[in-house]
């Protein structure tokens, strides 16, 4: 049975209680335990409401939660309470999903490239569902797990995203007659299509040409025997709230596609394996300032020295690149530090410099903002670090995992326990009643009356 979220885990929060306020408790509490922790603060009402919206937008849409992007407990449990799927790409991740009562079919290894450690375990767990892109790693798995049922990854043109996953994992059309030839010479089942647009971009007619080409695939499929009957969109999705229109627009466009491609009552099952567009906006850092130098202006080799005599300082925070701003380094994020407080209008601004805690050349967070002066003990807050933020491992001194404070209005917590129930005791329902409607103080304010499937679609 699913694990779901439990209420101790979560910070109850009154109507009108803002994440503001309960950063603001929780750093008064800090202060009176003298503690200057860095620590995340994750709205879980954020990460219910992107499923909702979701479900709304693409009601075809089964998703899939990517764990690589944001494997806290609260998110993790969560979605799994409400009926989504699990994108894997490592043995832990696998575990993680069957340890919450995770169903396998529910879980995709999501690596077109997989250890062979991953592949035998995901057969020891009863998980078929895994990704491909290569004849090499067809031969793994026809070695090591003859039941698996693969879908094959398909290369995009995503030259206009940050992230270009196709300069990494897919199959050309070019290759996929070839590979498709291969897995049936190697009795492998191939039961669909996947592909990633990319993440960071804006252009949503990535999706049409994706879907087009993956119904090429499909054909080609047809002609040699298979009966493929799932397609995974991938991630790409704009999550951030000031993405919402954006995120309508692409719905829109898959929408369309899917009806012209893979019209409704094919048979074919369409799946999303979405990371960022879940977590991004749920999460806000908090960090303290350990460390301050003003920049002197004949300082050598000073990226940081002002023209005209102007100061500028150089903070270090208790975190950093080899902590929860890894995704600075790796991920080319520019996050930016905001003040609990704001300043006065005629409160000068000096250039700021902000670094990690090591002595690394590399542990540079952000560069060149514009703030008033700070000290030594100030906190500074970053928005938008839900994805490849959280948690960190552990520190370089083996501190333990940077603390998340996950949150809730009452009213959300209520809708989200008569979903997980509608999702874990679809027997309980009268499928032919009629939905009363839920008001939870949501943007999301439609009743849907259709009975849960795979996701909660019953209500929104």
């Amino acid at each position: 049975m699913t694990r779901c979220l439990d209420e101790s885990d979560v910070r109850m929060a009154e109507e009108g209680f803002t994440t503001r306020d309960l950063l603001e408790n929780l750093l008064l509490e800090a202060a009176q335990q003298g503690s200057r922790e860095a620590f995340f603060v994750a709205d879980l009402e954020d990460v219910a409401k992107k499923h909702l919206r979701l479900l709304k937008a693409l009601p075809r849409l089964k998703p899939f939660y990517r764990l690589k992007c944001n494997r806290s407990k609260g998110v993790v449990q969560l979605l799994a309470g409400l009926g989504a799927g699990f994108g894997c790409a490592s043995k832990a991740e696998v575990a993680l999903a069957k340890s919450l009562g995770v169903a396998p079919e529910r879980i995709i290894c999501s690596s077109p490239c997989k250890q062979l450690s991953l592949i035998r375990y995901a057969a020891s767990q009863g998980v078929q569902l895994m990704t491909f892109d290569n004849e090499v790693e067809l031969g793994k798995v026809a070695r090591s797990h003859p039941c698996a049922r693969m879908i094959l990854c398909l290369a995009t043109d995503n030259s206009w995203a940050s992230a270009r996953l196709s300069l990494k994992f897919g199959a050309t059309l070019k290759t996929c007659r070839h590979l498709l030839e291969k897995a049936k010479e190697m009795k492998v089942e191939v039961v669909g299509v996947s592909f990633h647009v990319g993440s960071g971009g804006s252009d949503p007619q990535g999706f049409p040409q994706a879907i087009a080409d993956a119904r090429l695939v499909f054909e080609m499929g047809a002609e040699l025997g298979y009966k493929m009957h799932l397609l995974d969109l991938g991630g790409g999705l704009a999550g951030s709230g000031e993405s919402r229109g954006r995120f309508e627009e692409t719905a829109a466009v898959v929408n369309a596609a899917l009806d012209l491609y893979f019209p409704e009552g094919g048979g074919v099952e369409i799946v999303a394996e979405l990371g960022r567009y879940y977590v991004d906006s749920a999460f806000t850092f908090v960090v303290n300032i350990v460390a301050k130098k003003e920049v002197p202006l004949d300082q050598p080799g000073s990226e940081d020295e002002e023209p005209g005599g102007r100061k500028s300082f150089v903070y270090h925070l208790n975190d950093g690149i080899y902590g929860c701003f890894g995704s600075v380094l790796f991920r080319q994020v520019c996050p930016t530090p905001v003040l609990l407080k704001k300043p006065p209008p005629d409160q000068p601004l000096y250039s700021s410099s902000f670094w990690g805690p090591t002595g690394d050349g590399l542990d540079r967070i952000v560069d060149r903002v514009e703030l008033p002066e700070l000290s030594v003990g100030d906190w500074l807050v970053f928005e938008n670090m839900g994805a490849y933020a959280t948690p960190a491992p552990a520190s370089l001194e083996g501190d333990r995992q940077t603390p998340i404070h996950y949150t809730m209005s009452r009213v959300a917590w209520e809708a989200v326990q008569l979903l997980q129930g509608k999702i874990l005791h679809p027997e309980e329902e009268d499928r032919e009643s009629t939905c009363a409607p839920l008001s939870c103080g949501w943007e999301i304010t439609d009743t849907l009356c259709v009975a849960p499937v795979f996701t909660p679609a019953s209500i929104m």
